[in-house]
């Protein structure tokens, strides 16, 4: 009996201890006025991408066979554009944000723990982006330089509400301990769902037009004099057709 209540204490406590996201904000691909777009923001925050241009490791376009085409990325006004020599089947892009930490109750700092060592919270963030661009063919390949990677298994449906089932993969593996939001643009605070150990979260298609999953896992630290956690953020993004006009 006594096990029993011990049990049911630590089950409890598991989950009510805080989980520190540093940096909910995410990159994701959207389309407007016919192009490709790469935002930086979270829910229907769109932030300065220009401020941020520095910090893109890499945006790439494929093919459907998942082979690189080339492409660029560059500024008009506020936003970032991303223009390929021919139509690509999925774009995708990398942004190393850097390390942040966090005083207990205070404010996040571009710091390390080298140069804040009783920080609560230290962690280096690198936020990664693909989009299916237009109809899918066939299977989303593991694209290069996506450590954390949202794949959806099988066809993607044509209507909201249907099911689909996504496979979150850590360098190539399926990994478990991945939070995931179904509508990052449109409902940013809804309860996550985490993946076990297949990587594996099924969840219906919550828009008619642009969706954006977005997955945060929390890896472990390349560099713990310097930071306690790797933030690894992703999204996957496409969009369902409408009916015709």
């Amino acid at each position: 009996m006594m096990k029993t209540v011990m049990n049911a204490a630590i089950a409890t406590s598991l989950l009510i201890l805080p989980v520190f996201q540093v940096q909910a904000h995410g990159i994701y691909f959207t389309e407007r006025s016919k192009q490709i777009v790469l935002v930086y923001g979270e829910g229907a925050d769109d932030l300065d991408m220009v401020k941020r241009e520095p910090l893109i490791d890499a945006v790439t376009a494929y093919d459907a066979e998942g082979t690189p085409i080339k492409a660029e990325h560059r500024l008009s006004g506020l936003a970032m554009l991303v223009e390929a020599e021919s139509s690509p089947a999925f774009v995708s892009a990398v942004l190393q944000n850097g390390v942040w930490s966090r005083m207990k109750g205070g404010e996040y700092e571009k710091k390390g723990l080298d140069e804040m060592p009783g920080a609560e919270v230290s962690t280096n963030n690198i936020k990664y982006a693909v989009r299916v661009q237009g109809a899918l063919a066939g299977p989303v390949p593991l694209l290069s330089g996506q450590t954390l990677q949202i794949v959806p298994v099988g066809p993607i449906p044509k209507l909201l509400g249907q099911k689909l089932k996504y496979k979150v993969l850590f360098k190539e593996q399926p990994v478990a301990g991945a939070r995931l939001i179904n509508d990052f643009v449109n409902d940013p605070d809804a309860k996550e769902i985490v993946t076990g150990a297949d990587g594996i979260a099924i969840m219906p298609l919550r828009n008619q037009g642009l969706n954006v999953i977005h997955a945060v896992y929390d890896g472990p630290s390349d560099n713990p004099a310097k930071y306690r956690n790797v933030e690894h953020t992703a999204t996957l993004s496409f969009t369902l057709e409408h009916k015709p006009e």
